[in-house]
């Protein structure tokens, strides 16, 4: 199993009526966006589902995931905004058996918190915005919890600029 834990891309604080769940990406969130999509796209055991959350900014993010991985199927679900790690790793083990690949699009601080639950250390301080951590195990999505997780990398924006 893979799992691709992918945190959403710089949001926009322009509107500050706006509510929060309604929050669109800013100009450096549309500009990481194909930057982050053609990484992906080079990348071996892509998604077959993506699940995010439903918030705006989530969803643009996902949708250049879903670019990069045309053939997965994508699901919002409501429980990855504000998830915390306990909700993302229950998301990943109601995943069905015939899936090999997921990526679940979310927010911080959960997002950073479940790649540390997941790799039984502080792997990382801070997942910067479309940030991504892929993790592999023996097994399937309900198997999460009972093998080791492997940590396989971490990308950002940044590490494909500099």
């Amino acid at each position: 199993m893979r799992l691709w834990l992918i945190r959403h891309a710089k949001s926009s604080w322009a509107d500050p009526g706006l509510r929060d769940f309604d929050r669109p990406l800013n100009d450096r969130g549309k500009q990481d966006g194909p930057l982050m999509q053609a990484w992906l796209a080079r990348q071996s055991f892509g998604p077959v589902l993506i699940r995010t959350s439903d918030a705006a900014r989530a969803q643009a993010t996902a949708a250049f995931v879903q670019g990069a991985f045309p053939e997965a199927q994508l699901e919002a679900d409501h429980r990855l905004y504000g998830a915390s790690p306990e909700t993302m790793t229950e998301i990943v083990r109601e995943t069905p058996a015939e899936i090999e690949s997921l990526a679940l699009v979310a927010h911080n601080p959960g997002m950073t918190q479940c790649i540390n639950l997941l790799a039984g250390r502080q792997a990382i301080d801070d997942l910067p915005t479309f940030g991504i951590a892929r993790f592999q195990w023996s097994g399937n999505g309900s198997d999460l919890g009972r093998e080791q997780a492997i940590l396989e990398f971490l990308m950002t924006p940044k590490m494909l600029s500099d």
